[in-house]
């Protein structure tokens, strides 16, 4: 155990607690030894890791910047002042707040901003490519909330705006909530907010997917279009796993307090100073070229998984992802997960609109290009990347003993050797 990754520390930690030290540098080996294709993950920087772990963990810090509920806040003040201005000035916003845990804390917070138990609001389904916090029975959204659900065009899969309008007329929502969690395509936020209009709704964006995309101006920002915007800080955004939510001056305040005494007690301190790290670090050309070969990336990989016979809903990606159906090659999404894990390939099987298999078996699987992009692969890697997903999910088996999924195994750890994760220092340690 001589990896210098997580720093001089490590080994003190090695030493006190082997069984804790050991996982950490086993889930290292898992990271660089295959291809992570979860769109909803990324690799934080060093930097950013080292906010994290720092003794900004041990302070209590309720309330705000200059209003704590204890003493001796100075320093972690500085820290949330600086990563709120950065926020700010990342999106174009009016105000931030980077106190929310996640993005299900973000979300939670909304809602304590602008419904009452019991009141409306229009979201798109999970089936569709929502998210669980968007009104889904199982969530307290669901439970607290009336939730109507938009989908998508059965032809286009798109989102079916002409339905949302509809459904808004006729429900009158208090809050129309865009965004979710498998949504190829970027979204009309100007059709969104139009609606929103005409029948007096809060409209808010879950921007936590494609965030990072609108920091690098790969895509169009939500901010000028919604009342409110959540996220999270953890997937093409590339920081800390946590949340935050940016919204109009005229909602700073409900959005202030909801986080703040109603959803949530102390902040955690190292997690706000990471964030103010990675939206530093979101702020560089490096990072703008960054998503834009992110964006750039997953449309090649969903296009050579198509001509594979693997379809991607939609017909391709505007963005770090693609949802693609299996149908087309006999193979559930369960069945693809499993067999891709076996040989080194991480994804997850994903439902896709109108799936008629159980949400845990489903029809097809989920990629995204953060991780990879983050690699430095690029558009001739995706080709390869999916043949290999073309072979281990058509031809390999979840067993990886499989002589397919060992080939294709082999030729992944081959790929990611020329491409690693947290590239392992030289012999000067850097």
């Amino acid at each position: 155990m001589t990896d210098t990754f997580y720093g001089s520390d490590f080994r003190a930690l090695e030493a006190f607690d082997p069984d804790i030290a050991g996982v950490l540098l086993s889930e290292l080996d898992r990271l660089r030894g295959g291809l992570q294709l979860i769109a909803s993950e990324n690799f934080s920087s060093p930097e950013v890791l080292t906010a994290l772990g720092s003794t900004l963990s041990n302070k209590y810090a309720e309330g705000y910047p200059g209003r704590r509920y204890y003493g001796g806040c100075s320093e972690v003040d500085k820290a949330e002042q600086i990563a709120i201005d950065r926020c700010r000035q990342l999106f174009g916003a009016d105000h931030a707040n980077v106190q929310p845990h996640s993005g299900a804390s973000a979300n939670q917070a909304v809602y304590g901003a602008f419904l009452k138990p019991g009141e409306t609001l229009l979201a798109m389904s999970l089936p569709h490519g929502g998210h669980l916090t968007h009104g889904t029975k199982v969530s307290f959204s669901g439970k607290w909330f009336t939730a109507v659900h938009y989908g998508v065009d059965r032809e286009t899969e798109n989102i079916d705006y002409d339905q949302v309008e509809k459904l808004a007329r006729e429900h009158r929502p208090k809050i129309i909530l865009a965004g979710g969690s498998a949504i190829p395509r970027t979204i009309d936020f100007a059709r969104f907010r139009a609606i929103a209009d005409e029948v007096g709704a809060i409209f808010w964006v879950d921007a936590a997917h494609f965030i990072g995309l609108v920091a690098g101006g790969a895509i169009e920002s939500p901010v000028p279009y919604a009342d409110v915007v959540s996220f999270t800080t953890h997937k093409v955004l590339r920081g800390p796993r946590s949340g935050a939510i940016v919204c109009t001056a005229e909602h700073a305040t409900a959005i202030d307090k909801a986080v703040f005494p109603m959803m949530q007690g102390g902040p955690q301190m190292h997690s706000i100073a990471a964030k103010a790290v990675n939206f530093k670090e979101c702020a560089t050309a490096e990072y703008r070229d960054y998503a834009r070969r992110v964006v750039a990336n997953a449309a090649v990989l969903a296009t050579e998984l198509g001509t594979r016979g693997i379809r991607p809903t939609t017909g391709g990606t505007d963005t770090h992802l693609s949802l693609h159906d299996l149908q087309g090659v006999g193979v559930t999404g369960a069945d693809a997960e499993s067999r891709a894990d076996a040989a080194g390939i991480t994804l997850n099987k994903n439902a896709i609109p109108f799936d008629p298999q159980k949400p845990n078996v489903a029809s097809g699987i989920r990629v995204g290009t953060p991780c990879v992009t983050t690699q430095g692969m690029g558009e001739d890697e995706m080709r390869t990347i999916a043949e290999l997903i073309h072979r281990a999910v058509t031809k390999g088996d979840a067993d990886p003993e499989h002589p397919v999924s060992r080939e294709v195994r082999a030729t992944v750890s081959d790929l990611v050797a020329r491409f690693p994760a947290y590239a392992r220092p030289d012999a000067n340690g850097r």
